[in-house]
């Protein structure tokens, strides 16, 4: 299982920086879609959607429409509403809980989360038109926030953060991320090619106090939406998103933590 999981990672890694680094625009578009694909449809599954292509196309479609023409979005306002979305609405169903799975409540959570998943992609499209080395430091920040969550929580991890959710996750492997995510942030700062990358932009822009504030705030939206996405499969009887990645269940399994983090990222992107 860890080899599968070791392999089906580096394979996705190196697709992923071959999309970054190509510089090909519909390359970019064609990859971005098809993840997004996946994503959305993985989402209406969550929901109990018994047509979940259907709403995958529908708003596929709409993705697509938007990559190719994004002046139809005022990009402050929609990506501060995801911001809004994720402080308003997701963050305290981690502590109220979520609808039943049948009913108008449910259905309307469902059409926010998509919302929420074409935010992400989205972001991750206007962070690539800033540069892909932009793009690449903010993901790196989610990933790295991720892995020194694991390693922390594995050998320290005694304090249950939410245990109703997902009772692997710690306090001591969320202190873990967040001290991993400040030194990579302080590593960007002190490498000159590193210049074109979020966490020195907003050193330049705030100086080492305000980087800490970001960097604090980006793990914890990190966590926030790794957590949702864990309550929505405990909610569905799942164990994954689906079984689309090899040893990594679905694809929203491995951007979860990305949907907050991503266009919160543009909208600080905005002041920088």
């Amino acid at each position: 299982m860890l080899k599968t999981r070791v392999m089906t990672a580096l394979v996705l890694l190196a697709f992923l920086v071959a999309v970054v680094l190509s510089k090909s625009p519909i390359f970019f578009v064609i990859a971005a879609t098809g993840f997004f694909a996946a994503a959305v449809w993985e989402s209406h599954r969550l929901f109990g959607d018994k047509r979940p292509w259907l709403g995958a196309a529908l708003w596929t479609a709409l993705f697509a429409f938007l990559m190719f023409n994004p002046g139809y979005v005022n990009q402050k306002i929609f990506f501060g509403t995801c911001v809004a979305l994720w402080v308003l609405r997701f963050a305290p169903s981690l502590k109220f809980g979520l609808p039943f799975m049948q009913g108008f409540p449910n259905r309307l959570l469902g059409l926010v989360y998509a919302l929420a998943v074409l935010g992400c992609f989205l972001a991750i499209a206007v962070l690539y038109s800033w540069s892909p080395l932009y793009l690449l430091s903010v993901m790196a920040l989610v990933w790295i926030a991720d892995i020194g969550a694991y390693f922390s929580g594995k050998a320290f991890g005694k304090h249950k953060m939410a245990p109703t959710i997902s009772p692997g996750k710690s306090w001591e492997g969320a202190l873990g991320g967040c001290l991993a995510v400040l030194v990579l942030a302080a590593i960007s700062v002190a490498i000159p090619g590193l210049a074109d990358t979020f966490a020195v932009h907003v050193q330049a822009k705030w100086g080492w106090l305000g980087l800490i504030a970001v960097m604090v705030l980006f793990d914890g939206a990190s966590i926030v939406g790794d957590l949702f996405e864990s309550q929505l499969k405990r909610r569905a009887n799942r164990k994954d998103s689906s079984n689309l990645l090899p040893g990594h269940g679905g694809v929203l399994d491995r951007i979860d933590a990305m949907l907050p983090t991503l266009p919160l990222a543009v909208l600080l992107g905005y002041w920088l």
